[in-house]
Formats: structure tokens, sequence, C-alpha cells
């Protein structure tokens, strides 16, 4: 019985509390709503603070308050974990303020509401270059912030992150068999990310891809694209002389020379 009472009470002090609530979206005493919000937001009432920031702050837009105005509505959508918002306003702070008590602040959590919104590798990374841009501009404009070994560290995960998509992108057109543009994607992201971990399999797959471009070509593109197999696998073994995709090449190399009439001992010779 005194359960039943307890829930009885609870729900009659949340309907009168929705109530005031309610009375206090429609006042017209801005001031009081001003105030209300700022309640809202230390007791982290975050969705109720955002609702009343949002009529307060077009009537405070002449104010000295606006911009504090501005970051509290910001960090209402930053703590309900609304990064897209978050984020939208945040920038839209450094642009108004960019020299403001919390243009700093904000800089960082702009890009950081980037770097949450950024997703795994395998899909699209706007966010994330959007993030390391804006963790470059952050470190670039405030050297001297605590924040920025924790930028330059997230800017190092968000340009791994490139890469391993970079990586993805190229060996799916690898694994679908479609060697010409495997050929390109693989190459591009080679020369764009020239230190990437992934180095070695990736001149690997181009190698492979040449070959087995070459060996589906009609015979009038043979020769030529044979050619470039055998310049790749002089350029792979240049670089990975004790690769552990040795035997593959070996095998290319032995076909290549084969369609193209040269002794493989004799290129060796005229190679070392």
């Amino acid at each position: 019985m005194k359960f039943r009472l307890y829930i009885i009470l609870a729900l009659a002090i949340g309907i009168s509390s929705c109530g005031e609530y309610e009375k206090l979206l429609k006042s017209t005493d801005y001031e009081m709503k001003k105030t209300r919000a700022r309640e809202f937001y230390d007791a982290q009432q975050y969705t109720r603070a955002a609702e009343l920031f949002a009529q307060v702050i077009p009537r405070f837009r002449a104010s000295a308050e606006l911009e504090e105005l501005n970051w509290l509505n910001a960090q209402c959508y930053y703590n309900m974990k609304q990064y897209d918002i978050a984020g939208s306003f945040f920038k839209s702070l450094v642009e108004q303020y960019p020299f403001g008590e919390f243009a700093e602040q904000a800089s960082f959590l702009g890009a950081y509401c980037d770097y949450r919104l950024a997703p795994r590798a395998e899909l699209d990374q706007q966010s994330a270059k959007d993030a390391i841009e804006g963790f470059a501009v952050f470190v670039n404009r405030f050297p001297d912030s605590p924040k920025v070994p924790e930028a330059q560290e997230y800017l190092n995960i968000l340009q791994n992150r490139l890469v391993e998509k970079s990586y993805l992108s190229a060996r799916l057109y690898y694994n679908m068999k479609q060697y010409k543009a495997a050929i390109t994607a693989l190459t591009n992201s080679l020369k764009e990310y020239s230190e990437s971990k992934y180095r070695e399999e990736m001149m690997y797959l181009r190698l492979h891809s040449l070959y087995l471009y070459a060996e589906k070509s009609i015979p009038a593109r043979q020769r030529e694209r044979f050619q470039e197999t055998l310049d790749d696998y002089f350029s792979f073994m240049e670089e990975y002389p004790e690769s552990k995709y040795s035997k593959e090449v070996q095998k290319i190399y032995d076909s290549t020379a084969r369609y193209l009439n040269i002794n493989p001992a004799d290129n060796l010779e005229n190679n070392e």
C-alpha cells in the first residue's frame, strides 16, 4: 500500500513539474527563462536547458552574455551526445568570437565532435577528414594549449583510419577482380600514404593486378602490359628483396618473362 502511495506521489510531482515547465516555455519573461535555463544546465537537465536557450538566445543578441549563452547551448547538445548539432554550435561560436573567452575550448570540441562522428574505416570518412582539419587548425592556433597532446593523438588515430580506408578500398577492387581499377586505386594509395603499414602488401597486390590485367588483355595490348608488370616486379624487389610474398612474386616474374621471351637468368644478371 505504501509503495503504491509513493508511486502516485511521484507521478503527481512529475505532472506538476511538467506543467510548470510548459508554462515556462510559453512565458514572455525572458530574464526568467534565461535564469531557469542556467539552473537546468547546472542540474544536468540538458534537454530542458537547450529548449530554453533556443528561445532566449535570439532575445539577447545585443547582450554581453550572448557568447556565454551560445557556449552553454553548445555544451547542452555535447552532453546529450548529439555531436552533429554540438559540433555545429561550437564551430559557429569560434567564427563569431575568434578571440573570445571560449574560443580555445570550442575549437577543440568542434573537432572532437567530428571525431566522435567518424565511423569505422570501411565507411565514408568525411567526418574524419573534417576532424583532422579541425584538430590541425586547433594545434596551429593554440600551440600552448594543454589540449595539444590530446589533439595530436586524435590526429594520429584519424590519419591511420584514412590509411586503412584507402587500403581497404583499393583491396576491394582486387578482391572483386576489377584489376584495372585496383591498379589505379593501389597506385594512388601508395603515393598518398607512402609510409603506410600496408605498403608491402599493397605493392604485391598492384604487381599481381598488373599481371592478371595483362593476362586477361586482348593480344594487341598484352606485350605492353606484361612489360609494365616486369617493371613493377623490379620496383617491388628493389624495395622488398626478402618479402613474405617472394614465392608468389617469383611465379609472376617467371610467367611474365616467358611471355616476353626473356631468359630469367640473363635478365637478372643485367639488373645486378
